[in-house]
């Protein structure tokens, strides 16, 4: 059976470092040169008391398999907050097992009792799979194109 639950802000260090490890699986889209360590390092942030960044995870046996990572901003144009899905990651080795789709459910339900206006998150064009997960739930296409500035 997988649980999903929200990440509490006190987490211990034990926590932030079995999410890290989880999320390794996914460093190849990461730049940074020590990429744990910029794991860890966002973990705590987004931890912090204040921040209005989310961690969500799946755990099955008491094992981290899936994590959403996202931030709540607000828009002009949906007139209040919404989220930013930073980060929706399942283990390869437990993929196809409606892992994603529960974090995604857990995470709406979550916003609508937040009064969040909306969600919106950016996904590759080529990936078919997660494009029909989100749009099987609700999400729709936005045209756009993203760009991004670093210090």
């Amino acid at each position: 059976m997988v649980k999903v639950y929200e990440i509490p802000k006190s987490a211990d260090s034990e926590t932030q470092q079995r999410i890290a490890d989880l999320l390794m699986g996914q460093v190849d889209s990461m730049w940074a040169e020590d990429p744990y360590k910029q794991l860890l390092s966002s973990i705590h942030l987004t931890l912090q008391e204040g921040s209005k960044a989310h961690i969500f995870v799946a755990e099955k046996d008491d094992t981290l398999v899936g994590a959403a990572f996202f931030n709540v901003g607000i828009s002009m144009d949906k007139g209040g907050h919404y989220i930013w899905l930073n980060d929706l990651y399942v283990h390869k080795e437990h993929r196809n097992q409606g892992i994603a789709k529960k974090l995604l459910l857990k995470i709406i339900y979550w916003a609508e009792n937040e009064n969040i206006k909306g969600i919106e998150l950016e996904t590759g064009i080529n990936n078919e799979a997660t494009k029909a997960l989100y749009n099987s739930l609700g999400f729709y296409d936005i045209v756009s194109k993203r760009y991004g500035f670093r210090f």
